[in-house]
């Protein structure tokens, strides 16, 4: 039986890190040479990290990710290797945008996979449909690819896609078919969400189906700023029937024997495709790959592992947890700071953090107010004790009240309002930021999406903070998170009272967030359709939703585009977060009209 043994590098970069990478990657190839592997495959944009933004623009980041891959070559004997680099093309781009570079243009740049093998880079194949929605803006800064190599390795014919090539219909993996690939290589930065993991393998699984090709997809892993990768790849046969799959939210090499011998030659291309394919055959470049020859010697097959999918919430609390923790420890720090209330947003962001850096290198501050209930300080109190962390307590009264002092003759004849409320959260978020600039902990603030959206939240009060951890997360969503977590155990870390009061941020007497807000039960709702599905007041209302909450909520939403663009950056969990997948003007005078 005709097999092809792959292995892939689930592995997790630091965008800009080149040194870093490198280490990884020949690391990881020498991994897949002790396994016997003909094929090492590695993420998108493996080298630079993903996704490098503007360090594009950077001629000397560019050459040096081209100086890394080379060095990558030298190693690379006995085992063929696909590594996802930036490629500096010779022709120029007439579309520069560089303000340094105005009146001159500047080389192309692509998205590309090189091939290497005998110690040195012997191809490359560059992406063809760039990615351009939601967080991703490639023809910024790529131009689309044209060619497509196809490996000849041990006898098995292998086709090179990037990520958007494999889900289009029409795309190099047709290619690749009609002129008769057996195997389709995907590399990939697909970053979670809520359900995208279970729609990548759908598509997949489709392509594999419909092209008659086994099907060998490796993803990034870890966390970038607000993205978080969940690595997750997968082989398919020609089926579209999962033979391997790697686990979530970790670092690993993947292996498996894939039966070649089984894809059928016979495979039919259909009318529409062959028109098409026909005027792109000559784009292929046969490249004859020796350097993995050393492997016919005889091996034992590999039982290919086949990890179980997580449930939704398990996978976006691991996805927290990564994210927590790649953030911290790439950006140079070892401890963070949470303002902790007795509430669960601060709690569910307390237990993220210990499960992220070690409950040691976590420290609570709590910071009561003459409003702040003796059941909230309890959980405090209780919490610390459950996730074994330092909490420090710094009431806030004495510097209230300085601060009214100081602004009585200035609010002389005017009401206590909000703004009494706002400087509460305000004193507490520079008390924190104290902390962070003396003992360099990073701040970690607790605000949820659900919050956020509406602009319940106070501007440089509990919004300041370098990382806000569950800031992509509905507040019904951080109720099920926090009970997640007790579940799991092996105790529950979250007190159960805190859970089950009524959430209040306590900076009046008797004060609950439905005062001000819906229950969030109908809050999330209204809020996932109209932010996340952009959907119409008319479609919300005929949802079964009252017409005058909906409206008061678009208000809210649409008025609150001012504070959000100041917040700290967050995770990513869901299809649609603020930020980069909703680019909204702050100054704006449109407003949704009631119907």
């Amino acid at each position: 039986m005709r097999t092809l043994r792959i292995a892939m590098a689930q592995m997790n970069p630091t965008v800009g890190d080149l040194t870093g990478n490198l280490h990884r990657i020949t690391t990881w190839i020498r991994n897949a040479k002790k396994v016997k592997a003909d094929l090492v495959v590695f993420p998108e944009l493996a080298i630079t990290g993903s996704p490098p933004e503007d360090l594009l623009l950077k001629a000397q980041f560019v050459e040096e990710n081209v100086r890394v891959l080379n060095e990558i070559a030298q190693v690379c004997r006995g085992v063929v290797a696909v590594v996802g680099y930036v490629r500096q093309g010779d022709q120029r781009d007439p579309h520069s945008f560089r303000p340094s570079m105005r009146s001159a243009s500047r080389p192309a740049l692509y998205n590309a996979a090189a091939v290497i093998a005998d110690g040195k880079v012997v191809g490359s194949c560059s992406k063809w449909q760039l990615s351009n929605y939601g967080v991703w803006d490639e023809s910024r800064y790529f131009l689309p690819g044209r060619r497509f190599p196809m490996l000849l390795v041990n006898g098995t014919t292998i086709g090179v896609t990037i990520c958007e090539d494999m889900w289009s219909p029409e795309g190099p993996t047709s290619v690749y078919t009609a002129v008769g690939a057996e195997v389709i290589v995907t590399i990939d930065a697909s970053p979670f969400h809520i359900g995208n993991s279970g729609s990548r393998e759908q598509m997949l699984a489709t392509s594999a189906r419909d092209n008659g090709v086994i099907v060998a997809y490796t993803n990034m892993v870890g966390g970038q700023d607000e993205l978080v990768f969940d690595g997750n790849s997968v082989i398919l046969d020609q089926s579209g029937t999962v033979v391997a799959r790697g686990h979530v939210f970790r670092e690993e090499l993947l292996v498996a024997d894939v039966n070649v011998e089984a894809v059928s030659r016979g495979r039919m291309t259909h009318g529409r495709k062959t028109a098409w394919t026909r005027k792109a055959v000559s784009a292929v470049d046969r490249l004859v790959v020796k350097g993995a020859a050393i492997q016919k010697k005889k091996r034992t097959r590999i039982a290919p592992e086949i990890a179980e999918p997580l449930e939704e919430i398990e996978a976006v609390y691991q996805a927290l947890v990564l994210a927590v923790k790649d953030y911290v420890h790439k950006n140079g720090f070892t401890h963070v700071v949470i303002g902790v209330s007795g509430g669960v947003d601060s709690a569910v962001t307390a237990a993220i953090a210990v499960d992220a850096l070690g409950a040691e290198h976590v420290l609570g501050v709590f910071m009561p107010s003459p409003y702040t209930s003796r059941e909230s300080e309890e959980d405090v109190v209780e919490l610390a004790r459950c996730l074994c962390i330092d909490v420090q307590t710094i009431p806030i009264a004495p510097t209230c009240e300085a601060y009214r002092q100081s602004l009585a003759p200035a609010f002389a004849n005017r009401p206590t309002d909000t703004t009494e409320e706002n400087l509460q959260a305000r004193i507490r978020g520079n008390l924190l930021m104290a902390v962070s600039n003396k003992f360099g902990h990073l701040v970690l603030t607790t605000g949820n999406k659900s919050e956020m959206s509406v602009g319940y939240s106070t501007l440089y009060g509990d919004m300041a903070g370098g990382f806000a951890v569950i800031k992509d997360v509905p507040k019904t969503m951080v109720y099920g998170l926090a009970r997640f977590r007790n579940a799991r155990g092996p105790s529950p870390v979250i007190p159960a009272r805190t859970l089950d009061r009524p959430p209040s941020a306590e900076l009046r007497p008797n004060q609950k967030d439905e005062d001000s807000l819906p229950l969030y039960a109908v809050l999330d709702p209204i809020l996932r359709a109209y932010v996340e599905e952009d959907r119409s007041l008319t479609d919300i209302v005929e949802a079964g939703f009252d017409r005058a909450t909906v409206s008061r909520v678009i208000r809210m939403v649409d008025a609150s585009e001012f504070k959000r663009r100041q917040a700290p950056l967050g995770v990513k969990i869901t299809h649609r977060a603020f930020g980069k997948d909703r680019r909204m003007p702050i100054t704006n005078g449109y407003r949704i009209k009631p119907e």
